[in-house]
């Protein structure tokens, strides 16, 4: 599916929820912050996020702190890169983000404050710090 299918569809909430898992979760974000601000995407893809999962009857599974910790190390990851990535180059260039075995959240959030209510209903800053995870 092209990069404008698999947007579109999943702004329409037509993308079937079978064909929308973490991967799809990071590319949609990565495009949507290679053509728009942060600050727009940080108000936008959360929005399309909750629409499409209304659409499929999942109401409860939008997380804000995720949503937006992912927005911003995709776009961190966007920044230092030497010059514009397809997805298929970005992905081949940051595989940690789509470790799912190993998430990259895990580096900056402890597990009992993603888990909470909070972090769910707003965006919580990390509680790990970097030179505390090594």
């Amino acid at each position: 599916m092209t990069d404008q299918e698999l947007v579109a569809k999943f702004e329409d909430g037509t993308l079937p929820i079978a064909r929308f898992h973490h991967e799809e979760h990071v590319r949609v974000a990565f495009l949507y912050l290679r053509e728009n601000p942060v600050l727009e995407v940080l108000s936008r893809f959360p929005c399309a996020l909750q629409r499409y999962a209304s659409a499929h009857g999942k109401n409860g599974l939008y997380h804000a702190t995720i949503s937006w910790a992912y927005i911003f190390i995709i776009r961190e990851r966007i920044a230092s890169g030497a010059r514009a990535q397809s997805w298929e180059e970005f992905k081949q260039a940051n595989p940690d983000l789509l470790d799912a075995k190993n998430p990259i959240l895990a580096k900056y959030y402890r597990k009992e404050t993603l888990a909470s209510v909070t972090a769910r209903e707003s965006f919580v800053m990390p509680d790990i710090w970097m030179h505390d995870a090594s």
